[in-house]
């Protein structure tokens, strides 16, 4: 897939939102979110996993008991997320892109029941000279994702419960892979903004592993409509036993902005990964949805105790 340059010049030619004519009067746009990137980095260990089908892949892992000061007397969930496209290019900033940054964080930590693993796997990607992106999540990366998973897991035996699995736009994609092929494997998973969902059949096994969701879109996504992705499987996901619908008519930053991301390509729509790294709370302290009065973090806090 091709991508703009992230510059200047390609932003300013195309200043203006598609869907600002839809927003309703007194609304206003956002482009920024409150929190800012790059103060949990150094807290993430780098690692490495052997790969020779797609070159040793990069990942990162938080541990709450080795750099939160969690209790070692206990278990803690293990949450691994996914980037979207063209993110990995960018090493450790990385982490925030896909959303997880925040979350390592001691008041997410804290919200989350005292404490969580967090993993952050990074595709091999490379830009071509003429903007393509080669070495994005595709199928081959799937199993070794799960690899990387176990051995997080089995390095930390005695420190590591149950297990999720969340990310946005082709970490979407991913994560509702994932969860097809490895449903007895994971407590939960968060897939947003996804162009990729599930036939009817593979979401009642998903629903019948007992998996617990939060599906995340927004109906004026720009880049995976609503209407093609999420429309024709609607139903089915609200009747699923433990599944979330958050599917907000427009996707806002914490200022309660309706979020514009102009990188050249207008993507505020997209990024619904922004407010759940925000953890669907506003900065005056009210819950993005009824659905989710806590965020994610007490969503989370709940399907453990479930």
């Amino acid at each position: 897939m091709k991508l703009p340059k992230f510059s200047k010049e390609t932003k300013n030619n195309h200043p203006i939102p598609p869907w600002m004519g839809d927003m309703d009067e007194g609304d206003f746009i956002s482009c920024d979110t409150v929190f800012k990137m790059g103060g949990y980095w150094d807290i993430f260990d780098k690692c490495s996993f052997p790969c020779e089908e797609k070159g040793d892949i990069r990942y990162f892992v938080y541990n709450p008991i080795k750099h939160g000061g969690a209790s070692a007397d206990r278990r803690y969930p293990v949450l691994m997320w996914i980037h979207g496209l063209n993110c990995s290019i960018d090493g450790i900033r990385c982490v925030g892109y896909c959303g997880a940054e925040q979350y390592a964080s001691r008041t997410y930590q804290d919200a989350m029941g005292g404490g969580a693993f967090i993993i952050v796997p990074l595709a091999n990607e490379i830009r071509l000279e003429d903007d393509t992106i080669v070495g994005s999540w595709d199928e081959e990366y799937l199993p070794y994702l799960k690899a990387i998973y176990d051995k997080v897991c089995e390095e930390n035996a005695d420190h590591t419960g149950d297990r999720f699995i969340m990310g946005a736009s082709s970490g979407g994609y991913v994560t509702w892979r994932m969860l097809e092929l490895y449903g007895d494997y994971f407590k939960g998973g968060i897939p947003c903004a996804s162009g990729y969902v599930p036939g009817k059949e593979s979401l009642r096994q998903i629903d019948e592993a007992g998996i617990h969701l939060i599906v995340a879109h927004g109906r004026h996504d720009e880049m995976a409509l609503f209407e093609e992705c999420i429309k024709p499987i609607e139903n089915e996901l609200h009747n699923m036993r433990n599944c979330t619908c958050f599917f907000p008519e427009w996707v806002r930053n914490e200022d309660k902005g309706v979020s514009s991301i102009n990188y050249g390509i207008e993507m505020g729509q997209h990024c619904i990964i922004n407010p759940i790294q925000g953890n669907l709370m506003y900065t005056d302290g009210t819950c993005y949805d009824e659905c989710l009065p806590d965020g994610i973090t007490g969503w989370i806090r709940e399907v453990l105790r479930a």
